[in-house]
């Protein structure tokens, strides 16, 4: 596996979860493929899961890490071509990606949406780069669109949580007091619509997820009917992808509380299990009494991406 972005990368889902479920029960079984080896993780933004759970994994795996924080401990960058560099950047990315791939066998990449621009979003313009001039395997620690390493945690804790063979799944808009990217549930409809799931999508009209991630689940206006039966509610906030007014992308057009995951909404389902990915904003997306519920479990979720991470970086691994 020399990039890990989609679903399609992994391969056959049932056995990632059992490469998964190995990996679970010895962590450190594969420590030898990354002897000698060093993984250079690099940040455009902030992270607490993603930096502490792709390190420990890399670690589990026996690599060396380097992090770089391109914000807090580099040069400013310059991502676009053609420009004349007299502002603040003072390295161009092209100059920048060659020279990370000197001293690192794998890349994991972090960088938002600027959510301003969503043809320049959606194209993944800055993680492609790193694909195309780094020489090495290169794995999206959430990009602009996608957090394939997030939804991969998701469907493992699904699986460990699941009471019944093809539980259904509900994905649904939380309000937010930020403009959030699509990228997380982007990629949980991606990886639900891959496994065997009921997956339903239930959101205000006009926050449309891009229909190459919504794929075959099945979209539901009305909250309640969704949340009906339901086994797993996923809560989460995006701002509007610009899918049905494109002027709205990256735009907050709904504030509505209503939507908010308290223990009414809760007992409309079956006993269902309460997730996010976090960090969560109390009170906005969920309220206390359901995250710090016994059916709430964002913390084994939140474990979870050492896991998938560990996963992935083996995966890569065993083509080096």
């Amino acid at each position: 596996m020399k990039t890990f972005i989609n679903v399609e990368d992994i391969g056959p889902l049932e056995k990632a979860l059992a490469e998964a479920q190995e990996i679970k029960n010895d962590r450190f079984k594969y420590q030898h493929l990354g002897k000698n080896k060093t993984l250079m993780m690099i940040f455009f933004n902030n992270s607490l899961r993603t930096r502490l759970s792709t390190q420990k994994a890399a670690m589990n795996l026996g690599m060396n890490v380097i992090v770089l924080d391109v914000n807090a401990g580099a040069w400013k960058l310059e991502t676009e071509r053609g420009v004349i560099m007299d502002g603040d950047k003072s390295e161009h990315l092209l100059e920048a990606i060659p020279v990370m791939g000197c001293y690192c066998d794998m890349i994991g990449v972090r960088s938002f949406a600027g959510l301003t621009d969503r043809e320049y979003d959606y194209a993944e313009t800055v993680l492609n780069q790193f694909i195309k001039y780094s020489g090495k395997p290169v794995f999206a620690m959430e990009t602009a669109t996608v957090h394939p390493l997030q939804a991969f945690a998701d469907l493992i804790t699904i699986e460990e949580y699941k009471t019944v063979k093809r539980p259904k799944v509900v994905l649904s808009w939380a309000p937010h007091c930020r403009a959030l990217p699509q990228a997380v549930p982007n990629s949980f409809a991606q990886w639900m619509n891959a496994a065997d799931v009921d997956f339903v999508i239930t959101h205000p009209e006009g926050y449309e997820l891009d229909p190459r991630f919504v794929g075959k689940a099945r979209v539901e206006y009305d909250q309640k009917k969704a949340f009906e039966g339901a086994d797993f509610i996923y809560a989460k906030n995006w701002s509007n992808p610009g899918v049905t007014n494109p002027a709205d992308y990256g735009k907050i057009t709904s504030k509505d509380m209503s939507w908010t995951v308290d223990t009414e909404h809760m007992s409309w389902t079956n006993n269902g299990k309460f997730m996010h990915c976090l960090p969560v904003r109390r009170g906005l997306i969920v309220t206390d009494d359901v995250i710090e519920s016994p059916n709430s479990i964002v913390i084994p979720e939140a474990a979870n991406r050492e896991i998938s991470c560990s996963v992935v970086i083996k995966r890569m691994l065993e083509t080096l």
